[in-house]
């Protein structure tokens, strides 16, 4: 349990609740399978026939189970089909776990663990484990079923009474909550679904107001902290650089730099959270929190998470500062100051200038990667850290980069992912939030299509030629996969077509080989290499980058100017990342073949039409922001997403969401509906995932905004919460000290 599930205590396996329940009559809905996941199903054995292959040396168990709603394919094989013969008969009722898989187009699953049912009369069953109406159904894994974990979970119940409640009883009482033993028992072995609704209520509540408590305590503990203030001087760099600014500030752009300049004027650290759509003109607020902040006698340090972007981002802001960035050089202007780009690929010379101009002050912003986080960079007087796309940094890099200031800096951090208003209150809970909701003037809409290349390849064929209709108009081309190609698993996919790698295989899987053989075909690359490789599974490898060159430069984008970007590539260099990239700004290029590294911040308005390869692969939020790349000019943009997939798909579903809307709130919205919320905290905040069982982010925000207030008023009126034993232990048991360190360091 502690090494597959992450249980150690009888506390973690006590809060470790079902995820559904099977009710006595009805059976689990085999329609709604989703696949590659471990499911749990109670069903019954309609049909059970034992195949021979290979002469008769070998032998296949197939069990067909219904549950009314669908029909399920069970396969054994070899020694293993003995057992599941004698057992499963036509009509016995039984559960079923195992992932679930394709084969031959339908579901299966391959050699689940099962464990029979007795019907409702049997009396010993009435007596027996399963004898609550309804059977619980845990979050599992293969090495451990639910009925395991079921039979676990009776050994340690009757401790349930010794939890301690971390709710104050005022509290409970005020909102008619069930005392914590009680919604325990009843969330594990519920006799009704009232039983299990008000388990639910208890528990969300349990875990929205810990969380906000340990948030409330953060906010309360940075109002403590000292911190500079930094107030622009009346006529000083920033009021230069607005003078210069050819085009008025969106009202979003001036009503959240308002909110930023009146944190920096405060005596404590500012920490805000500036959401704002791809192209909403995050960057221009940025810097002019830091060139307010320079104003003022300090210095700003903006971290990026890659060379490419940190690149990206001193061309653009020394491009929008002109000569107010040549501070340090003959014939800067009057208020200028020196900005400057810190990565890990610079020459030592290069590096030594920039070091010793951040310790001297004589540069005011830097711009940089993680090299900014090393011991040797010191600065002179460090105000404020702006945090570009937050959740690719570790806490640890933000943390190492607020430490260089004499005293704590003012935190800006930037994301250009929407998060709906009660995650960030639930994962930035501890910092104020901005949102830039409106494009500038002069931006263009986007139409995005799905391109089913598996069902229509016409529509494939039609997408290249809109490419090359762009690139004939003089513009130019993004198309995106997501995988480099120089990975050696393609060998072993190899061997399957040519035969070499199904040496000693079943004939099922040599026949699967095949037809994965005939099916990659799909999107048209890859066909020879991929073919096979996930042979059982049907799935071909995701397309790769020099592969899709290669067959565009051979096929339908022959003759256009084709350039690859991927993170693997150094960053330096005639054939560098960076030089790729300023061929293709420069116009050199037509189409750049690239994974995601283009997805945060490159900004090539010339750029009019994406093509993202294998779209189903990525998430909604990560297609939202690789699509923001096209339409940065005054052309329109088209964003076309290919796909495998069936049209009845969840995959598809998805895509038809991205291109059904341009607004980020609403997609981001369908994207935490569609995953678990886990998902959505575990790559926002590692510190906070595993503290989310019951609390459903989007439909609790309710919960979790009375749960913030109950909390806030809680810490301001006993800050150390000498009132609340109960819920410091609460407390300790969410935030162990990895988690502790986690909010600590913001």
């Amino acid at each position: 349990m502690a090494e597959h599930l992450g249980l150690h205590t009888v506390g973690d396996l006590l809060h470790h609740y079902p995820r559904r329940y099977a009710e006595r009559g009805e059976l689990t809905r085999l329609a709604e399978l989703p696949l590659d996941e471990h499911v749990t199903v109670v069903a019954r054995v309609a049909d059970a026939r034992v195949h021979t292959f290979n002469a008769g040396r070998g032998k296949r168990l197939e069990v067909t189970i219904t549950d009314g709603s669908g029909r399920l394919q069970l396969v054994f094989f070899g020694r293993g089909v003995h057992k599941p013969q004698h057992d499963l008969l036509p009509g016995t009722r039984a559960m079923f776990a195992g992932k679930v898989s394709v084969f031959n187009r339908k579901l299966q699953l391959a050699h689940p663990a099962y464990e029979l049912l007795a019907e409702e009369s049997d009396a010993h069953e009435a007596a027996g484990t399963w004898a609550s109406s309804l059977l619980p159904i845990y979050p599992a894994t293969a090495k451990l079923e639910s009925w395991k974990i079921a039979k676990a979970v009776d050994a340690v119940l009757p401790s349930a009474p010794e939890a301690l409640d971390p709710l104050p009883d005022a509290l409970r009482e005020g909102r008619g909550l069930l005392p914590l033993p009680e919604a325990l028992l009843k969330i594990h072995r519920p006799h009704s679904k009232a039983d299990v609704d008000a388990a639910r209520d208890r528990l969300k509540w349990d875990e929205a107001f810990v969380l906000q408590t340990a948030l409330a305590r953060r906010r309360h503990a940075d109002a403590q902290l000292p911190a500079v203030p930094r107030r622009p001087a009346s006529d000083g760099l920033l009021t230069a650089f607005d003078a210069r600014l050819p085009f008025t500030l969106t009202e979003g752009q001036q009503k959240v730099s308002r909110e930023i300049f009146d944190d920096l004027a405060t005596d404590h650290p500012m920490h805000r959270l500036l959401q704002g759509e791809v192209g909403s003109g995050k960057t221009m607020v940025a810097l002019r929190a830091m060139l307010a902040v320079v104003d003022a006698g300090g210095q700003a340090a903006m971290l990026a998470p890659t060379e490419v972007l940190a690149q990206q981002h001193h061309r653009s802001i020394t491009e929008m500062m002109g000569d107010l960035a040549s501070g340090g050089t003959l014939g800067a202007a009057e208020h200028a100051t020196g900005v400057v780009l810190l990565t890990g690929s610079m020459g030592a010379a290069a590096r030594r200038k920039v070091l010793l101009d951040l310790v001297t002050g004589e540069a005011g912003i830097v711009i940089g990667t993680h090299a900014l986080i090393e011991d040797v960079v010191k600065f002179h007087d460090l105000g404020l850290v702006v945090v570009d796309e937050q959740h690719r940094f570790g806490v640890e890099q933000r943390d190492a980069l607020r430490s260089k200031g004499a005293q704590p800096p003012h935190l800006l951090v930037m994301t250009a992912t929407p998060i709906p208003r009660t995650v960030a209150m639930t994962v930035f809970g501890d910092l104020e939030t901005s949102v830039l909701d409106q494009l500038p003037a002069g931006r263009s809409p986007i139409a995005t299509h799905v391109v089913p290349a598996q069902d229509k390849p016409h529509f494939l064929a039609r997408a290249w030629e809109r490419v090359r209709e762009e690139v004939a108009a003089g513009h130019q081309a993004y198309v995106v996969c997501p995988r480099i190609g120089d990975e050696e698993e393609a060998a072993g996919a190899r061997g399957a077509k040519t035969g070499k790698g199904v040496k000693g295989a079943s004939s099922r899987t040599k026949a699967a080989a095949a037809k994965a053989a005939d099916d990659a075909g799909g999107t048209g690359f890859g066909a020879d290499e991929d073919a096979g490789a996930d042979a059982a599974g049907d799935k071909r490898p995701p397309l790769a980058v020099l592969d899709v060159a290669r067959g565009l430069a051979e096929g339908p984008l022959a003759g256009l100017r084709i350039g690859v970007l991927h993170g693997r590539m150094a960053p330096d260099g005639p054939d560098g990342k960076d030089a790729v990239m300023r061929r293709f700004s420069a116009g050199e290029l037509d189409v750049l073949v690239a994974t995601t590294v283009i997805e945060v911040g490159v900004n090539v308005p010339n750029a009019t039409v994406m093509v993202i390869m294998d779209a189903d692969r990525f998430g909604v939020s990560q297609l939202h922001q690789l699509r923001g790349r096209v339409g940065r000019g005054s052309a329109a943009g088209l964003c076309l997403l290919v796909t495998d997939m069936p049209e009845a798909s969840p995959a598809r579903a998805r895509l038809g969401a991205v291109a059904a809307t341009l607004d980020g709130f609403e997609l981001s919205r369908v994207d935490l509906e569609q995953r678990r919320e886990g998902d959505v905290l575990g790559q926002a905040q590692s510190g906070v995932r595993s503290s989310l069982r019951m609390l459903a982010v989007i439909e609790d925000e309710q919960i979790i905004a009375e749960a913030r207030e109950e909390a806030t008023a809680v810490v301001a009126a006993d800050p150390g919460l000498e009132a609340h034993p109960a819920l410091r232990t609460a407390l300790d048991a969410l935030l162990d000290e990895e988690r502790e360190r986690y909010l600590e360091k913001g």
